[in-house]
């Protein structure tokens, strides 16, 4: 891939979230609840409804107003599992010929010809998971490969090379000009992951690296790296994009360079300040001079040592579990001396989280919104913290109650 790299677009894009263009971000919305294909789910749009079109195209009107100078444009369009599922659609499908594929296809068409009518110079591009078991004749015959171009997505590690080249022919053969590929950097590990794994990823970048060499060499247009923020509108954050700067670095050197070596490693560490990255496990030594990397330090120890060292006073401390269980704490009831043996850690563990949580606050709200670093607090820090201040508090009170 190096060899032809100068003339590809890297792009780096945010996979903002799943299904169609004005998914769930828009219909979880009551104003636009009366679109959806399914009543009680908001990730499908109705595509009979010429109001739902009338939605597609200002959304896309809005984004252009924005970027008047873009060349692509994602129309979305990936993972619509309930397409054909609304009472409209269930009635279109009963007339002779119709299928659910189809039916998708005639939407797709629909939303990359507003594109390609109103800006012509600009390229519809899609997620190609609802074309992958369509077949080529029924591909072919749509018109869609003469208006979109697909993006391949795949974020796994063991990402299979074959069945992508395979797949990439097929797009070929049915009229699709060019493909783009979608990785991930960040995301795609787990639905509350709060630290990014490089390691991960970076096997994610060799896969598509081998894909790349594998084809001819114009028919790949790009390679999107997706970030997620979420996996979509109501699950709760994955990592915070400070955290993964190091991942997206070291994802981008091995595209530039066609690979990942021990000189690319030395120097990703050099641009981002530290001196020993970690790629198998989250434990990076070193605190980084890249900006945000203040947020990954104080990231690394809250999910590491948070919740471990508020569990280990809590549940397995023997003065503790033996002499201030749920019980003693409900009746009030202490030891005095056995106070004396665990009182001064979990003060002192207390001040100790207290003092990096407020660090990390100061030092996220510099980038986030408050609503984010609420959410991001309410959800990794609040839990653990709270029990350890419960703990303290209710030392306080028995001491009085014996006094």
């Amino acid at each position: 891939m190096h060899s032809h790299a100068q003339n590809q677009e890297v792009l780096l894009l945010r996979k903002l979230s799943c299904e169609e263009l004005p998914d769930s971000f828009a219909l979880k919305h009551k104003q636009f609840a009366h679109l959806r294909e399914v009543k009680m789910f908001p990730n499908a749009l109705n595509p009979h409804k010429e109001e739902a079109r009338a939605l597609v195209r200002a959304m896309i009107d809005r984004v252009m107003e924005l970027h008047r100078d873009l060349r692509w444009f994602h129309i979305g369009c990936d993972e619509v599992y309930y397409l054909g599922e609304g009472e409209e659609s269930k009635q279109w499908l009963q007339q002779q010929g119709n299928t659910p594929e189809k039916l998708c296809l005639f939407h797709i068409k629909a939303v990359a010809s507003y594109v390609a009518s109103a800006y012509p110079t600009v390229t519809p591009i899609m997620w190609d998971d609802m074309l992958r078991g369509i077949s080529e004749e029924t591909l072919a015959e749509s018109g869609v490969p003469q208006l979109v171009q697909p993006m391949i997505w795949d974020y796994a590690a063991d990402l299979d090379v074959e069945s992508k080249v395979l797949l990439i022919e097929k797009y070929r053969r049915c009229g699709f000009s060019k493909v783009w590929f979608a990785s991930a950097f960040k995301g795609a590990t787990g639905v509350n992951q709060s630290l990014t794994l490089i390691g991960h990823h970076l096997k994610n970048h060799l896969q598509w690296l081998k894909v790349a060499s594998s084809i001819p060499a114009d028919v790949l247009q790009g390679i999107a790296l997706t970030g997620w923020q979420r996996y979509d509108h109501f699950s709760v954050l994955c990592e915070l994009f400070p955290v993964a700067i190091p991942s997206l670095a070291v994802c981008l050197q091995a595209l530039e360079n066609g690979g990942y070596s021990e000189k690319v490693k030395e120097n990703v560490e050099k641009l981002l300040g530290m001196s020993n990255l970690e790629f198998d496990t989250f434990m990076s030594t070193s605190t980084g001079t890249f900006p945000g990397s203040n947020i990954l330090t104080l990231v690394t120890q809250v999910s590491f040592y948070l919740k471990s060292s508020v569990d280990e006073l809590l549940e397995r401390n023997r003065y503790v579990t033996g002499w201030f269980s749920p019980y003693h704490r409900k009746r009030k009831i202490i030891h005095p001396i056995i106070m004396h043996h665990f009182q001064p850690d979990a003060i002192s563990l207390l001040s100790k989280w207290n003092a990096v949580v407020q660090d990390l606050q100061a030092a996220m709200e510099q980038v986030f919104h408050k609503c984010t670093v609420e959410e991001w607090m309410e959800e990794n820090v609040h839990p653990s913290l709270e029990k350890l201040q419960q703990v303290v508090d209710d030392l306080d009170k028995a001491i009085k109650a014996q006094n």
